[in-house]
């Protein structure tokens, strides 16, 4: 009897989807965890990405290719102010996407969008999902030179936090075992 693959249904790939860009959003949103408004708009970088830029981002990506390109709809906001009132619009409108997500078809075809070729609602979130990993990659760094917090959640990064020297040694160390190993 030859081996017989499991059949992947929409439900199952639905599921898959919405739990790896529902983990890219938790992920975000924990780095945000214990800032105050100041430092999440403080400035590191040449860019002037800051965090709370990046979450109303997140949230702005969100309405665009889901609530305004895919299913049509006009919806404008504008950006919150501080980063519990950006936390919340995000949050809330992340609940209008997976409302939008779960009533339609991953095959559907966006109804307005201004790039080609037009993309299926499959396409878009998976968009999404690297959108927001990757600038969960960004909050992970923005965060770790604000306040040297590391980690995946609150409690690690409050546990976690290491000074300029812990990191010029663990550096030395990894880059002593390169040397060694080539």
């Amino acid at each position: 009897m030859a081996d017989q693959k499991p059949t992947r249904t929409d439900a199952d790939e639905r599921a898959t989807l919405h739990a790896l860009l529902q983990y890219c959003r938790d992920s975000f949103v924990r780095k945000l965890d214990g800032l105050d408004d100041e430092a999440a708009r403080r400035r590191l970088l040449p860019t002037e990405t800051t965090l709370l830029w990046l979450t109303q981002h997140l949230a702005h990506a969100e309405r665009l290719w889901v609530v305004q390109r895919f299913a049509g709809e006009d919806e404008t906001t504008t950006p919150a102010e501080t980063l519990a009132g950006a936390v919340e619009a995000y949050r809330a409108t992340w609940a209008r996407t997976d409302a939008i997500v779960a009533a339609a078809s991953l095959d559907e075809r966006c109804r307005t969008i201004d790039v080609e070729p037009n993309v299926n609602l499959r396409w878009v979130v998976l968009h999404l999902v690297e959108e927001t990993a990757r600038h969960a990659g960004h909050a992970d760094i923005l965060r770790e030179a604000l306040d040297g917090a590391v980690g995946t959640d609150a409690e690690d990064m409050a546990e976690v936090r290491h000074d300029p020297a812990f990191w010029a040694e663990r550096r030395e160390e990894i880059e002593a075992a390169a040397r060694s190993a080539g």
